[in-house]
């Protein structure tokens, strides 16, 4: 019972923490991307890197690692990924607590090209979500990204381009365990940015992200880098 109430209490304060959070302060995430593929083979690995803050630089928000294996058909414009992500989330406010989860997942990007600049991108991922404290959960995320170059056809040294996207998130189950529930909605991400090609496969982009969830609404700055890893065949 003494467990069960140290559960319970650790459940209400993260809670309440976050219902109270600042919704003026703007956060900051910090990213990389990266891919790549193992030559003509369609396979390859991507994963990203993500520190994120409830504020400018203190307040931890999560702390992301994230890889996968993809595999790209011939012939087909279609991308499949089977990944792992490990994630540190913080508690808002001057709390140092933390919650840990591990994350499966598993997704479809489809790309296609509309004209001569425009570059949609329309992601599936299905997450499998084993969160400290809390009963398995699942977790359904739809995408949809565009890019679009300024000064040139195509993204690669010297273009300048502009960068948007959507994403929804549908919880699988509402309840979480310990009498808790959440909602069905879970949150809705609205992006856009700037961005320059350092090289033809590095970018960077600065951007700015509007987070709604079922609890509050927030704004962060985002700073990111994606990068395609190439490497040189011998001949």
């Amino acid at each position: 019972m003494r467990k069960l109430g140290i559960i319970i209490v650790f459940l209400m304060s993260t809670f309440l923490s976050k219902a109270q959070v600042n919704e003026h302060e703007v956060g900051a995430w910090y990213m990389y991307f990266w891919d790549t593929e193992f030559k003509e083979s369609g396979w390859g690995i991507q994963g990203d890197f993500q520190l994120r803050k409830w504020n400018i630089f203190g307040d931890l928000e999560q702390l992301l690692l994230r890889s996968g294996v993809t595999y790209s058909p011939k012939n087909a414009k279609v991308k499949f990924t089977l990944g792992y992500g490990d994630i540190t989330s913080g508690t808002y406010g001057d709390s140092k607590a933390t919650t840990r989860e591990s994350r499966i997942y598993q997704e479809v990007l489809m790309p296609h090209k509309v004209g001569n600049r425009f570059y949609f991108r329309h992601r599936i991922r299905y997450e499998q979500r084993f969160v400290e404290q809390q009963d398995f959960r699942t977790r359904y995320r739809y995408a949809m990204f565009l890019t679009v170059p300024f000064n040139k056809n195509k993204i690669g040294k010297g273009a300048f381009y502009l960068s948007l996207y959507d994403e929804i998130f549908i919880n699988g189950q509402r309840d979480i365990g310990n009498g808790y529930s959440v909602a069905l909605y879970d949150r809705n991400r609205a992006y856009a940015a700037l961005g320059y090609g350092i090289l033809d496969n590095l970018n960077v982009q600065l951007g700015y992200m509007q987070q709604t969830t079922s609890n509050w609404n927030k704004g962060q700055l985002q700073l990111s880098l994606h990068h395609k890893i190439k490497f040189s065949q011998k001949k």
